[in-house]
């Protein structure tokens, strides 16, 4: 956020401006001199296939690229400076794990002995954020090409004209990712690190090659600086009307189909994972989607298949060395394959990514025990009870001992990527809701007519008829029974859905099971609510769900 995100005063010796050009990286004690700053997406490809032994491409066009050993986030190693001038605002914890600055310098200074190690190093500088009042001006410094693609597709691209006149960043991430964290130094708990330091505004990467990490760390300098200035950032999707510019938002953990459900050809996408809401509307943080790629096919997902041609990156995906043809279903690497490609190359993509003020604000779950409603609308004290929990479901057989679907929390929706304690946040989406009049809606992409195992997904189409019938206001005209247990409002009528899936009781051969079933789901959110309850009002403590 370019007012707030200005180069700190505070930065050391080795930081500070030397005068030299914005090529020459040596006021970050970096001594290489080929340093390829903005290359093009095929200059990119052209090194990463010369340069990288990792990388290859798809028949489709898109370059293939392998992350290592990590294939995803490292959460648990993520460490924030304590600094006196934010550690009262930090919600510390397991998400926010502190170090001192001493730890920080030490490894940013191994990050930058690494890079002088190199014979050139990649420079990406870009934007973060569509509103020219809120965007923050971001520097990566990488070694593989790929990382290089991945943060240009990812972040605002620059014209040439805004190229030139860039200046000092308001960010820089260090992405050291090849080199290991000494594991003696104060701590450190693995040879992976992610630090950030809010006061230098600076993030160190090292033991990770997962491009995802930077990614998010660009989010969680946004979660701590947006709503310093009252702008809620969001970990959510987002759609807006085409005839009125007004938006959507989809909220959700991985899985829950945030980008599935935002590449809607009938609206105008404004992004699939990471925003902003501020007093004149919503903008996208990113300039790019990264979309999950297991079992991905263009009839399933016709918008973002067609979107991983030249110019995208496949991660971790398995394909075949003669035709280069990617097999999506193929989960020997992992099943988080991903897909990174432009904003743009979704056709109802747009741009500039800006839209009005939400009409309807959609908090998306997967429930694999199959008991909440497709569609539940909510009050505004249910809203913020769902919000703070931010529930989906993990289905057996997707990790090592999950043998029944198992309830997952996530607070915001986003737990992870959190600055602030939850309530800050909480507190921001309420304020904004209430001033404009903004539906909340529950929608469950996950289990009906019984628990992952027994019964059945949801359909695709079933969950889009939903949504266009929220969007169309119809659904907000429907007439509603009041759920027993979780106490929502459930529309006993939607267009296009048949009317026995909307009561998921009644889709249940066993209804004792599924008594016993929702009551075990009340007990869990009940005891998830419990870690929240002191900074919640008697209002949204009051509509938890019935255990009894």
């Amino acid at each position: 956020m370019a007012a707030t995100l200005s180069p700190s005063k505070a930065a050391s010796p080795a930081r500070q401006a030397t005068g030299t050009s914005p090529f020459d990286l040596a006021q970050y004690g970096i001594t290489v001199q080929d340093i390829r700053r903005n290359l093009s997406p095929a200059a990119l490809y052209s090194e990463a296939i010369r340069e990288d032994a990792q990388c290859d491409i798809a028949d489709t066009g898109a370059l293939i690229a392998f992350s290592g050993k990590k294939t995803g986030r490292s959460p648990t190693d993520k460490r924030v400076v304590q600094h006196p001038g934010s550690k009262d605002d930090i919600w510390w914890g397991a998400v926010n794990v502190p170090i001192d600055e001493e730890t920080f310098d030490t490894n940013r200074e191994r990050a930058i002995d690494y890079l002088n190690t190199r014979e050139r190093l990649y420079v990406v500088d870009a934007f973060a954020g569509w509103d020219p009042a809120y965007r923050a001006k971001v520097r990566v410094i990488c070694t593989r090409p790929y990382h290089a693609l991945f943060m240009h597709i990812m972040l605002i691209r620059p014209t040439a004209e805004e190229l030139r006149s860039f200046g000092e960043p308001d960010v820089v991430i260090y992405n050291a990712g090849e080199f290991p964290a000494n594991r003696r130094t104060k701590g450190m708990t693995s040879k992976t690190s992610v630090d950030l330091s809010l006061e230098c505004k600076e993030f160190v990467i090292l033991g990770t090659e997962y491009a995802g990490e930077m990614k998010k760390g660009v989010f969680t300098m946004m979660n701590y600086f947006g709503p310093r200035r009252g702008v809620l950032s969001m970990h959510c999707s987002a759609t807006a009307d085409k005839a009125t510019g007004r938006s959507s938002l989809l909220f959700g953990l991985s899985g829950t189909g945030k980008t599935t459900l935002s590449a809607d050809p009938n609206r105008l996408l404004i992004g699939d994972d990471e925003h902003c809401w501020s007093d004149k509307g919503i903008f996208n943080i990113e300039g790019g989607c990264y979309a999950k790629a297991i079992d991905l096919t263009p009839e399933s997902e016709p918008e973002i298949f067609q979107a991983l041609r030249f110019g995208a990156v496949l991660e971790n995906v398995v394909f075949d060395r003669d035709t280069h043809q990617v097999d999506f279903h193929d989960t020997s690497i992992t099943q988080n394959t991903r897909g990174a490609y432009p904003i743009e190359f979704i056709r109802n993509a747009k741009i500039p990514c800006v839209a009005g003020h939400p009409t309807d604000v959609i908090f998306l779950t997967c429930d694999a025990f199959g008991v909440l409603p497709p569609v539940s609308k909510l009050t505004p004290a249910q809203a913020m009870y769902h919000f703070i929990s931010g529930y989906t479901a993990k289905v057996a057989g997707t990790e090592m001992g999950v043998t029944e679907p198992q309830a997952t929390f996530s607070p915001c929706f986003g737990g992870p990527f959190l600055m602030w304690r939850p309530a800050k946040y909480a507190e921001l989406l309420a304020q904004k809701m209430e001033q404009n009049k903004a539906n909340v809606w529950l929608v469950n992409t996950g289990w009906s007519g019984g628990a992952y195992g027994v019964g059945a997904r949801m359909k695709l189409k079933l969950t889009r008829a939903i949504l266009d019938a929220i969007h169309s206001g119809e659904l907000s005209r429907a007439q509603t029974a009041r759920d027993p247990v979780f106490g929502f409002a459930v529309p006993t009528a939607c267009p296009g859905v048949p009317s026995e899936v909307l009561i998921p009781r009644g889709m249940w051969s066993d209804k004792a099971s599924y008594d016993a079933t929702a009551r075990k789901l009340a007990g869990l959110f009940k005891g998830n609510f419990e870690k929240f309850a002191d900074g919640a009002s008697e209002e949204v403590r009051s509509v938890g769900p019935v255990t009894k």
